[in-house]
C-alpha cells in the first residue's frame, strides 16, 4: 500500500492512570479516522507533573490498552506531545480531550469534547467514597 492509501496514523496521548469509558469513546473516535497509536505517559512524568505514582504503573496501563480494539500501538511518552515526537512516529493527527494542553499545529490537533460525568479523579473520588462505605459497614456489623 502506498503512502497515499494508507491509513493515517492518528496519536491519542494520555495517562490513563484509571481507564474509563471517556477513555474508550476517545480511542473509538480515534480509531474511525485511522490506525490508533497511543502515546501513553510514564510513571515517571506522572509522578513528576501529577505529583502522585500512578494506581496503575505504566505495563499494566500498557496491557490494558493492548486489550483495546480500538488500540494498535502503544508508545512512552512525556507529559506533552511536540511535533517532533509526532514526526518520529509518523503521526498524521493528534487526538486529544478538551484539556490539551501540547503545543501542536491545529492542523495536525483534532480536540474532542469530554466525556460528560467521568473524570480519573472523579472515579477515584468514588473508589475514596465506596472504600469508606465498606469500612463504615463493617464496623457496624461488628458492633452487632
Amino acid at each position: 500500500m502506498n503512502k497515499v492509501n494508507a491509513p493515517k496514523r492518528i496519536m491519542v496521548d494520555m495517562s490513563a492512570t484509571l481507564i474509563h469509558h471517556g477513555h474508550i469513546r476517545l480511542l473509538k473516535a480515534a480509531k474511525a479516522l485511522g490506525t490508533v497509536i497511543v502515546a501513553l505517559t510514564t510513571d515517571e512524568e506522572i509522578r513528576t507533573k501529577k505529583g502522585y505514582t500512578p494506581e496503575l504503573n505504566f505495563a499494566e496501563r500498557s496491557e490494558i490498552l493492548e486489550a483495546i480494539r480500538y488500540v494498535d500501538e502503544i508508545v512512552p511518552c512525556n507529559w506533552l506531545i511536540e511535533e517532533s515526537f509526532l514526526d518520529l512516529h509518523h503521526i498524521d493527527l493528534l487526538v486529544h480531550g478538551h484539556d490539551n494542553s501540547n503545543p501542536i499545529h491545529p492542523s495536525r490537533l483534532l480536540v474532542l469534547p469530554r466525556t460528560e460525568g467521568i473524570s480519573t479523579s472523579d472515579l477515584r473520588q468514588r473508589v475514596v467514597n465506596a472504600l469508606a462505605q465498606i469500612e463504615k459497614a463493617k464496623a457496624e456489623k461488628n458492633n452487632t
